[in-house]
């Protein structure tokens, strides 16, 4: 089987802002890189996205003019069209970003197989659709995994590992070391939907849209406590905003589906309505807030006994949910922590947040929840209710 080594060209298939900065971070590492999209002027809009970034890089002196030449060298931009993968061909291992569409992703990487040689490894970027169901069809299902980096993948050190039950473990540890030799931070996560971060962070989003729902507090008080209670870098409809609510909404669908429908996962109305309406964030100029010039952002209700309830709330759901990932063995206890905190920037590992505040604390806040509501979306972590009982820590002293 191929060696994935720093010699061997690397291709990304897919021209968007995603695969544009896995493009960079892969060139940075020494490899030739082949970024390919259908769309023209994707590719077009990619080279020159990386020409500027790396003319940002000289003019702040954390590159070279030499060094930045070299990089840019060391990359080709090609048209790709749909079913036609041969510019791939000598390529040791393919990276897909295109959108988040199965059919999609099964057509491009039916196109791949046939393209490259036998031993080249194919990934998915997905961020939260099944790669075993990527992979499902393909001569050799062994060499497809998930490699989820997180936007700007430049700047960002968080990249996910997946391997699917169909998946070579040894192809799996290869990149992950591949990707570890990249300068990145890698986690292992099992295949299931969402993987480590867009499952555990579910309710980030979720919870601070049920109490904008139920009137607790406004858009600007839910993102003012989030801050400056919780110590989060940015509010949930800030981040919401940024990330774009169509993004947003989409993958919180793909996790609630692919659960069957657990309550847990549930979108909200208020972000359908987003969508159908436009208001997508930043993007478009308007989402949960007005980005118009000269618009003001409103002021929060700086009252911290009600902020203290939102975060309390908030956290109390989020770690739940990271004790349900560690319980259904998504990845491991240290692994969920560094993901967090290095894929969204969360100012602590969940679970060293859960011993902080004691396990206790925190399956009483969830008791209290499930009582209010009457919800399965509150139903307590059997992990959590184990370990509070047993008078135990996820990082034992």
């Amino acid at each position: 089987m191929t060696s994935l080594d720093r010699s061997t060209a690397v291709g990304v298939l897919g021209a968007g802002a995603m695969g544009t900065g896995i493009a960079q971070v892969a060139a940075a590492a020494g490899h030739c890189v082949v970024v390919g999209d259908s769309s023209q002027p994707a590719v077009d809009k990619a080279k020159a996205s990386i020409a500027q970034s790396l003319g940002r890089d000289v003019e702040k002196g954390r590159r070279t003019a030499q060094a930045a030449r070299e990089l840019e060298g060391r990359m080709e931009f090609v048209d790709v069209p749909e079913g036609d993968a041969g510019a791939f061909r000598d390529c040791g291992l393919v990276i897909e970003a295109i959108s988040e569409d199965i059919d999609a992703k099964r057509r491009a990487f039916e196109a791949l197989e046939a393209a490259v040689a036998a031993g080249a490894v194919l990934a998915t970027n997905t961020s939260s659709l099944s790669v075993a169901a990527i992979a499902a069809g393909r001569r050799a299902p062994g060499r497809v995994i998930g490699l989820h980096f997180f936007n700007p993948a430049t700047v960002l050190p968080l990249v996910e590992v997946i391997g699917a039950t169909t998946s070579d473990p040894d192809v799996v540890s290869r990149a992950r070391a591949l990707v570890d030799a990249w300068g990145k931070t890698t986690v292992l996560a099992s295949d299931t939907p969402g993987f480590i971060v867009n499952r555990v962070a579910r309710p980030f989003y979720g919870e601070s849209l049920r109490q904008l729902e139920e009137g607790v507090a406004d858009v600007a008080t839910i993102d003012w406590a989030m801050k400056e209670i919780g110590g989060f870098k940015m509010g949930p409809f800030e981040l919401m905003d940024l990330i774009g609510n169509d993004v947003n909404y989409a993958v919180t669908k793909s996790v609630f589906e692919a659960f069957y429908c657990d309550p847990r996962y549930k979108p909200s109305v208020i972000q359908r309505r987003m969508v159908e309406a436009g208001r997508l964030g930043r993007k478009t100029g308007s989402g949960y807030y007005d980005y118009r010039n000269g618009v003001a952002p409103p002021a929060p209700k700086a009252d911290r006994e009600l902020g203290t309830r939102i975060v309390d709330r908030t956290v109390a759901m989020l770690i739940n949910e990271a004790a349900e990932a560690v319980f259904f063995r998504v990845a491991t206890r240290d692994d969920i922590d560094l993901a967090m905190t290095k894929g969204v920037n969360y100012p602590k590992g969940l679970l060293a947040w859960a011993d902080e505040l004691g396990v206790a604390t925190v399956v009483g806040r969830m008791a209290l929840l499930h009582d209010e509501f009457g919800e399965d979306r509150y139903r307590v972590s059997s992990l959590l209710k184990r370990m509070a009982r047993d008078g135990l820590r996820f990082y034992p002293t």
